[in-house]
């Protein structure tokens, strides 16, 4: 993230909002930084990806469902707009950790051990890391001490459009997104590799609210996508998992997804408005 607000003081806040006298790596100016670009640039990236979706990949009529909201959309986006400044205080400060010199990350490919190997290692390392934690840290969120007042906010939104994504309560999305942050102050990364990743973890969560279960046949039962987390939402207690199947077997919480037997909700929908049920996805 150093990059980042490098770039942002050189060509915005150095020369258009902070006095000269208050120094670039002054802590207090970096943490109010960090949150301008973590609120602005989580903002930005929300409503573009949600929206690319909703235009080209959401298919509305999932909305006509029993278990759909009124006004569902506008209420996903509202929630979402009002929990990214509370969310961002806790990632900030984390940011902030990195900038200061805290975590393993680095600059060049001459620091990695084992040159470019080290960052194909980092990407299988930081999927496998990431998968396992959320899986825990979201079953976690389901206990029933902790569900009604931190995680039941997001499942409010049953049949879920792409601009429920990223529509948590603030401790329910930061707590999601700590294994992210966790893992560079544990092992070594090059800084690019993690801004991409970052932007990327955030692209695919709001691809697993896009209602689009087309997946290849022999990817289906490895693959956490949105048929898995669709029912993760109609049906609570399966599929918690964030990229893959494999804790849910584990842990006793899969379930395989209705859509690919042709009975998840835009199938229901049809049958509603007396339509063909729908085929079983290949």
């Amino acid at each position: 993230m150093d990059v980042a607000l490098k770039y942002s003081d050189e060509y915005f806040f150095s020369p258009y909002v902070y006095p000269k006298s208050w120094p670039e790596d002054d802590l207090l100016r970096q943490f109010i930084s960090l949150n301008l670009i973590v609120d602005l640039g989580g903002t930005v990236l929300y409503l573009i990806t949600a929206s690319l979706s909703w235009f080209f990949i959401f298919d509305s009529r999932l909305l006509q469902h029993p278990k759909a909201l009124e006004n569902q959309v506008q209420r996903e986006i509202t929630f979402t707009l009002q929990s990214i400044p509370f969310m961002g205080l806790p990632t900030a400060a984390l940011f902030l950790l990195e900038v200061r010199g805290y975590s393993r990350l680095y600059d060049s490919i001459d620091e990695a051990r084992f040159g470019w190997w080290s960052i194909v290692g980092t990407l299988l390392t930081f999927i496998m890391f990431t998968d396992f934690v959320i899986y825990w840290i979201h079953r976690w969120l389901h206990h029933p001490l902790i569900y009604k007042n931190i995680h039941k906010p997001h499942h409010q939104w049953k049949v879920p459009s792409p601009f429920a994504s990223h529509a948590f309560h603030p401790l329910d999305g930061f707590a999601q997104s700590l294994p992210y942050h966790i893992y560079v102050f544990l092992f070594p990364m090059h800084k690019f590799v993690y801004l991409l990743l970052y932007v990327l973890v955030n692209i695919w969560t709001v691809s697993i609210h896009d209602g689009d279960y087309r997946v290849p046949k022999f990817l289906q039962p490895i693959v956490n996508g949105s048929a898995h987390h669709m029912d993760h939402h109609v049906y609570y207690n399966y599929n918690y998992g964030q990229y893959f199947t494999l804790w849910d077997r584990i842990g006793g919480s899969f379930r395989y997804p209705t859509a690919y037997e042709g009975n998840g909700p835009l199938d229901q929908v049809k049958k509603m408005k007396g339509g063909k049920a729908g085929k079983k996805v290949e």
